[in-house]
């Protein structure tokens, strides 16, 4: 079998099931087949519909679509542990481990927040993303639980209306000028998109040459710390991407700190990884 392939199956009779429909296109195991379809990584089209297949008895339907992404690499990955910092029932408040996704592919969700959290919350809930942090990165991440929440928090962060914190340790000696006070400013676009961050300096560590930064941001773009961190020319510890080469740590960023008025209570919500 290969390690990676995609297969579009048309669905053309009202009395097969979704496990054997499967099992006989794909040539894998029914036991296999089911565990695919519980991490993701199977759909179905009906009309222009596509949602994730999961229950392995499902009756299809004729006219139906059904769709395998097998990667054997990505079905293999074992999901990190988050921690549960607060279930607020609309929505849930988590301390999100280094290597968990915030949001899955076509190819599987086992490895998401999103899905760890519709799998272990009781009573047990549906997951929508509010807001992403890296795989790489750990820290603090809000997931909705119904599409009414999720639009609402959603609406919170377009608006810019929820305070984030983050720490970083850098490589090398940080300016001792940029405080809390006094932070330094990076106003660089970012894939074309206004990109604003702010460094300032907590201490440095002179055995390791190293700084540790609190970064707060204006803007929320794809890896906006890391870039306006090595652009300063202060890469983050363990920046695979934008950092230093040969760098073996894991990525020494964390979202700390979520504040926010709750939508549902009213009341301000605030979260501080480091109390």
């Amino acid at each position: 079998m290969p390690l990676r392939f995609e297969k579009h199956i048309e669905v053309t009779s009202n009395e097969l099931i979704a496990v054997d429909l499967l099992a006989q296109e794909t040539g894998i195991s029914k036991q296999k087949v089911k565990l695919i379809m519980q991490k993701g990584a199977v759909w179905v089209t009906k009309g222009k519909k596509t949602q994730r297949l999961r229950r392995a008895k499902k009756a299809l339907r004729q006219g139906e679509t059904v769709h395998v992404y097998y990667d054997k690499s990505v079905l293999d990955m074992a999901p990190a542990e988050p921690e549960l910092i607060a279930d607020e029932g609309h929505y849930s408040v988590w301390n999100k481990p280094y290597g968990l996704l915030s949001q899955g592919s076509k190819w599987g969700d086992h490895c998401t927040i999103t899905r760890w959290a519709e799998q272990h919350l009781k009573p047990q809930r549906v997951s929508f993303v509010v807001h992403r942090l890296d795989r790489a990165a750990n820290g603090l991440i809000i997931i909705a639980h119904e599409k009414n929440a999720a639009a609402a928090l959603s609406k919170l962060f377009q608006q810019r209306e929820v305070e984030k914190h983050y720490q970083i340790w850098v490589h090398g000696r940080f300016s001792e000028q940029a405080t809390v006070d006094n932070p330094i400013c990076v106003d660089s676009n970012i894939d074309d998109r206004t990109a604003v961050s702010y460094f300032s300096l907590i201490k440095y560590d002179v055995t390791q040459d190293r700084s540790l930064l609190e970064v707060t941001i204006d803007t929320g773009r794809k890896h906006q710390i890391r870039r306006h961190s090595a652009e300063l020319g202060f890469p983050v510890v363990g920046d695979r991407l934008h950092g230093k080469e040969g760098d073996k740590e894991d990525l020494q960023l964390q979202a700390y700190y979520i504040s926010f008025k709750c939508p549902y209570s009213q009341t301000q919500k605030t979260f501080n990884l480091l109390r």
